[in-house]
């Protein structure tokens, strides 16, 4: 598990597994963003299994699936809901963090400048830049 952090309170990461949760709440995160559909991964990682790891280390835990290339504007609502209702750090994962990167910055159009979000998500090496036009939109929405 490789934790990039994009601001002081919000980060991604690829895959979890449920081993890795006390290292996720010894790293200060009391919330988990599940952005990966079940259908891409094998039944040990499933939402469900690791909901149950998540919940009984004490971490909130949300359930918010994003399919690569097809982000709704519910998969955007919900980020932003599960971050404004965070109690502290925020730890979003996916297949690579990318839609976790995406949804985050969607989410936050209007909020942070663009540029802010692109970069932060391109220090990583995730490249935001295609969506600057919707997220230009969303800001001025």
């Amino acid at each position: 598990m490789e934790i990039r952090h994009l601001t002081r309170g919000y980060a991604v990461s690829p895959q979890i597994a449920p081993e890795d949760v006390e290292a996720i709440k010894a790293a200060g995160f009391t919330t988990v963003i599940d952005n990966r559909p079940d259908a891409e991964i094998p039944p040990e990682l499933h939402t469900d299994r690791l909901r149950a790891a998540v919940e009984a280390a004490g971490l909130a835990f949300v359930v918010n699936p994003v399919v690569g290339g097809a982000i709704t504007m519910d998969n955007v609502t919900g980020q932003a809901a599960a971050i404004a209702a965070a109690s502290g750090p925020i730890l979003a994962y996916c297949a690579s963090g990318n839609r976790s990167s995406i949804v985050w910055a969607l989410s936050q159009a209007g909020a942070v400048p663009t540029d802010d979000l692109i970069g932060a998500a391109a220090q990583w090496g995730y490249n935001l830049e295609p969506f600057r036009p919707q997220i230009e939109t969303l800001a001025r929405a």
